[in-house]
């Protein structure tokens, strides 16, 4: 079973920095995600860089190692197993599959997890104010009514939304029950069609051709990785593709209403910053991610049959794909 893994600290650290620290200064931190792709890798790297602005700077007070489970939970599960084995001083599970493994599989190493929509839900911590125990983190818990509202604005004659998702994917299954309501409160049915591994992706876009005015991707991992096939589906069958990551927009989804990722990346490694300085994870409440940017890519909407309105492109934070 291939995990992919990078060891992310300078490999002439130590010989260049002659006496260098002692080795008890120097800190260890592993970071997981379930899969590989843009906002996960942009979260991981925003946490390398908190850190290195919290005095952690690799190959001489740090040293991160990275490993995908690559959209495999049964490597994720090997991949906790084996860090826990390690013993480092920090593991940042990315996405909720990667985090209950890694919560699942220890009670005194360390963990702050992120790109989590429901930690309660997902069984992670007892409560958002009150972690306890080893474990806090951030949840990216996205505006989902707010997302509704953006494609009700774009595309006011939709009355079906189609939405993809992994029904094994807890933080998936949490969003397309809050979907439900915010498309119930704007008048909206939502026709649903699921993947559970990114080869079922492009055939679950497909079936939605002709049963759905638009196509909302959740923050899914399996649906996320697999995108481009889903845009290709848009794209042949004028179907509108809009996402709950505003990542995906510059990837080809038409718009996007959410979190910079590698800004939520910054305020997860502040968060370790914190433990590897000290403090108990079980005492840092777990904290929403905070900040919002409208995205949206005009090139992406033609491709699929229509134009986005000025008024959304006026106050648009980035526009992408002109």
């Amino acid at each position: 079973m291939r995990i992919s893994r990078i060891v992310l600290a300078a490999a002439l650290g130590g010989a260049l920095a002659g006496p260098a620290l002692a080795e008890e200064a120097r800190k260890t931190v592993a970071i997981t995600a379930i899969v590989e792709h843009p906002a996960l890798d942009a979260t991981r790297d925003g946490i390398i860089a908190a850190l290195k602005e919290a005095g952690f700077t690799q190959g001489e007070t740090l040293t991160v190692d990275y490993q995908s489970a690559q959209g495999n939970p049964a490597t994720a599960a090997q991949i906790a197993r084996k860090f826990i084995g390690e013993r480092p001083d920090v593991i940042v599970p990315i996405s909720t599959p990667s985090a209950q493994a890694v919560v699942a599989a220890t009670r005194d190493v360390p963990v702050v997890f992120t790109v989590v929509t429901d930690p309660v839900g997902a069984q992670l911590v007892r409560s958002m104010e009150a972690p306890g125990g080893n474990v806090t983190g951030l949840s990216d818990m996205a505006p989902v009514g707010e997302h509704v509202d953006l494609i009700a604005e774009i595309l006011p004659r939709a009355k079906r939304l189609g939405v993809i998702y992994n029904p094994g994917e807890p933080n998936s299954v949490t969003m397309i029950g809050a979907f439900k309501e915010a498309a119930a409160r704007k008048g909206l049915a939502v026709v649903e069609a699921t993947a559970t591994k990114s080869a079922d992706v492009q055939a679950a876009g497909r079936s939605l051709a002709g049963k759905a005015d638009a196509v909302y991707v959740p923050l899914d991992n399996t649906v996320v990785s697999a995108l481009e096939a889903l845009i290709r589906v848009g794209a042949q069958a004028d179907l509108p593709i809009f996402s709950a990551d505003t990542d995906s927009v510059e990837r080809g989804t038409a718009a996007s209403l959410g979190f910079d990722y590698f800004e939520l990346g910054k305020q997860t490694g502040a968060v370790v910053a914190r433990v590897l300085k000290g403090e108990k994870p079980g005492d840092i409440p777990v904290s929403l991610a905070s900040g919002t940017n409208l995205v949206v890519n005009p090139k992406a909407a033609e491709a699929m049959g229509f134009a986005i309105p000025e008024s959304v492109l006026g106050r648009a934070t980035k526009v992408v794909g002109k």
